[in-house]
């Protein structure tokens, strides 16, 4: 028996070693950080956890706000302690809220390894700043700017009267000491960044404070800090649009299918803009009631820009155009309710004014860009006006910078994105080094990680064993697809789209 005396000596350390441990979560309140939870659109019990965090870090005994995350366990038993963080998009989305959305895209990963979805404060379930739903409202009144204008000067009138009500404190750097807090909580040693649009911000906002935390990190459709939001939108989606019109333009070398059934599509659009402020019909996106209203400039410029965001419905902005040419608006609002009608989709938009207004409005005087023809100055004066009576909160200068890269990073561009096109994801990657590769994926639009093998790009970067073995990356197989074909109405004879 004797012999067996050294291995219970261990067993009872061991045991008594984990008793302590279990006593001492006990007393600090965590025993468990997260527990059993349902989440709509997810199919199986997952984990839902929260960490309480001072809504103003330098008065720790002030206001206590809880941030909610949720974690889908690693399918697999062995699983491997680096888990993957989704930072969303906007700013303004629940990433818990996106996890459905964007689980076929990570299901390999999760093969092996947590995946963590946090609600940063100001979204979703962490001290939400939700104006009321317009989705609903009349279109005169949702896209007239006064009333517009209006309606947020009253959301943030209502958001004041919260106990979290101070916006001055929903700015990224903040949030991203949550999402550490977060991971100290997990006993995350460190994880794996995935940031989409917005989130690349984030993502890289959390490099920047915590690099000792990160792994690897991908950013998809790159909006880095000092990009000035307003401005960059205009230039960016003039960009788009202008792409999309060379691409339907006659060419007696390389006739198209666009080109032959819109000829005159750049004039048309030309007409159309010249002839605004008029009044058209159209049926509302959700309620289906037919609505007769005056259509402006900016608002024409908005409902064309949310399709640009996706090829596949850009595709159809010919048809849109043609058809409004004859009278008929109902493809413009179609195409942009296909994009901004979804539940992920939704921003918590008093978060969204408080980010931007802390960290891009001030910058908008100084910003070096030129304007888009036709997208002007509109969401620069837009912005300026709400921001003139939004809270601001306090940027510390080094935001503004991308330090070099300390682990390596996957940087995701699509050519035909217009709000984050490879042109910021180059500046980002310059600045990042040798540990950052660029990926451009010509015929995508804004977030590559869903064209054609990307997610498998994507799985090989973060499983690789080493960081030698994580870049470069051969992305060959999605470069090479092709943006989506011309769409065609069926009246018009064609079932189908044709390569323009």
């Amino acid at each position: 028996m004797s012999k067996y005396r050294p291995y219970i000596y261990v067993l009872a350390a061991a045991c008594l070693l984990g008793m302590q441990m279990r006593s001492a979560a006990a007393a600090s309140g965590g025993a468990e950080p997260t527990h059993p939870c349902r989440v709509e659109g997810m199919p199986n019990e997952l984990r839902c956890g929260a960490v309480k965090r001072p809504l103003d870090p330098t008065r720790p005994a002030g206001p206590i706000i809880e941030v909610h995350y949720l974690v889908v366990p690693a399918m697999a038993r062995n699983k491997q302690p680096d888990a993957v963080l989704l930072l969303a998009g906007g700013p303004g989305q629940s990433a818990i809220d996106v996890a459905p959305a964007v689980m076929s895209r990570l299901a390999r990963l999760n093969n092996r390894r947590d995946l963590v979805f946090i609600d940063q404060r100001g979204t979703g379930r962490s001290a939400p700043l939700r104006c009321t739903d317009e989705s609903r409202l009349p279109v005169q009144q949702s896209i007239d700017p006064r009333q517009q204008l209006e309606r947020l000067r009253q959301c943030r009138e209502d958001l004041a009267k919260l106990p979290h009500g101070d916006m001055r404190f929903f700015t990224t750097t903040l949030a991203m000491q949550d999402f550490d807090a977060v991971r100290e909580q997990l006993g995350v040693t460190q994880w794996n960044l995935i940031g989409a649009s917005y989130g690349t911000r984030a993502a890289l906002e959390y490099l920047r404070q915590f690099p000792q935390g990160v792994r690897r990190t991908v950013i998809d459709g790159v909006a880095p800090p000092d990009m000035v939001l307003p401005v960059s939108f205009s230039t960016d989606a003039q960009a788009a649009l202008d792409a999309l019109f060379k691409a339907c333009e006659p060419d007696a070398m390389a006739p198209s299918a666009c080109a032959t059934q819109y000829p005159r599509l750049r004039q048309q659009w030309i007409d159309l803009l010249k002839g605004l402020p008029r009044q058209v019909s159209v049926e509302h996106p959700i309620t289906g009631k037919v609505e007769r209203f005056e259509l402006t400039r900016a608002a024409l410029l908005g409902l064309v820009r949310a399709p640009l965001y996706a090829p596949a419905l850009a595709s159809a902005l010919p048809a849109a155009i043609d058809a409004a040419a004859n009278g008929d608006f109902s493809g413009f609002v179609g195409l942009s309710g296909a994009v901004g009608n979804r539940k992920s989709n939704r921003l918590a938009m008093g978060m969204h004014f408080a980010v931007v207004c802390a960290e891009d409005a001030p910058r908008i005087a100084g910003a070096l860009q030129t304007p888009g023809q036709d997208f002007g100055v509109l969401d620069a004066h837009m912005y300026e006006s709400v921001c003139a009576f939004w809270p601001r909160g306090q940027v510390p200068q080094a935001f503004y910078s991308v330090p070099p890269a300390t682990s390596p990073v996957l940087v995701l561009s699509g050519g035909a994105d217009p709000v984050t096109p490879p042109r910021h994801g180059d500046r980002v990657t310059q600045a990042m080094g040798d540990k950052a590769q660029h990926i451009v994926v010509p015929g995508a639009g804004h977030g590559v990680m869903g064209t054609g093998c990307m997610r498998d790009v994507v799985y090989r970067f973060i499983v690789a064993a080493s960081d030698a073995g994580a870049l470069p990356q051969d992305a060959g197989c999605a470069t090479k697809v092709p943006r989506p074909p011309v769409f065609l109405p069926t009246q018009m004879g064609v079932g189908k789209g044709v390569q323009p």
